[in-house]
């Protein structure tokens, strides 16, 4: 019961909507026809509304009726999501899946496994938030996120479960407006020094480890997207993921930097690891998305 309403009431009410009759309907539940029109009687008196207009040779719904069937149908089916994903977590499956990835990870080789998991787990509630640099690795640690799609600089940290899954490559690269982009050589420390470099940090611990940072004259950005919006611009240069860059490239608004060896300490690959701290397991969809990840991407 829903308060002074049942469920099975409302399942009455729908299926007359839709078979167009009483009849039709106690046929299609497999109830006495005047089973289902005392159902439908005792829900008009107890809510106070006349649902259908029996004036007629069949009843319609009234204006009413119309706008309560609507409503009966949105929670039939919420009814039935309560129960699929009660089921579900009886099963195993946990109700949420908190998922945090970082600024630098691909979306397109993930695309297909976040589908796969929705067709496995239809009734899974799934979260899914990406922040600045370093703020994946924060939800995990602060149990916001159960599985997090990111890099960890400079190191794996002992208390976290990590599985390399990609690599990201990395180009340093200018506007074709930009002065560097002039040089017609590998640019040295001191071509750089007087050019901003566009650098993408984490806005809780901006000061934190840093990544390919060449000289003092900075600005730090959070958002990616806003970075390149800069960088097209001429603002300055920066490295940039290469899956990013592909069409500015080829269309020539940016250009590769070449820089001189004692600038090219810093890797042109970052890993992108599927990560989990060691004491808080994976649920069975974690799991499942996990291995799913895994199949897809660990070639």
């Amino acid at each position: 019961m829903i308060g002074n309403l049942s469920l099975d009431q409302l399942r009455i009410l729908v299926t007359i909507a839709d078979t167009g009759s009483f009849s039709a309907t106690g046929r299609h539940l497999r109830r006495a026809q005047s089973a289902i029109s005392q159902s439908i009687a005792t829900l008009e008196s107890v809510q106070g509304v006349r649902l259908f207009d029996r004036s007629g040779h069949r009843p319609t719904l009234t204006e009413v009726g119309r706008v309560l069937v609507i409503q009966a149908r949105a929670v039939l089916a919420s009814a039935a999501q309560f129960e699929a994903m009660a089921s579900s977590t009886a099963a195993g499956v946990e109700p949420e899946l908190a998922l945090a990835i970082d600024p630098l990870v691909p979306s397109a080789p993930l695309i297909e496994s976040l589908r796969a998991i929705r067709e496995a787990f239809p009734h899974l509630a799934v979260s899914f938030s990406t922040e600045g640099l370093g703020g994946a690795e924060r939800r995990l640690r602060n149990g916001d996120a159960a599985l997090a799609l990111c890099t960890l600089i400079p190191t794996v940290p002992d208390d976290v479960t990590a599985l390399p899954l990609l690599s990201v490559d990395l180009r340093p690269v200018v506007a074709s407006g930009h002065p560097l982009a002039m040089l017609g050589r590998r640019a040295t420390s001191a071509d750089l020094k007087p050019y901003v470099q566009l650098v993408l940090s984490d806005p809780v611990s901006p000061d934190g480890p840093s990544y390919g940072v060449t000289g003092s004259h900075q600005w730090r950005f959070v958002d990616l997207a806003r970075r390149l919006d800069f960088l097209l611009a001429g603002f300055g240069w920066c490295r940039m993921p290469e899956h990013l860059i592909a069409d500015h490239l080829a269309s020539g608004r940016l250009l590769p930097l070449e820089l001189t060896a004692e600038l090219q300490r810093t890797p042109d690959t970052l890993t992108i690891y599927a990560a989990h701290m060691q004491n808080r397991s994976l649920g069975k969809a974690g799991r499942w998305l996990l291995n799913d990840l895994t199949r897809r991407l660990c070639r």
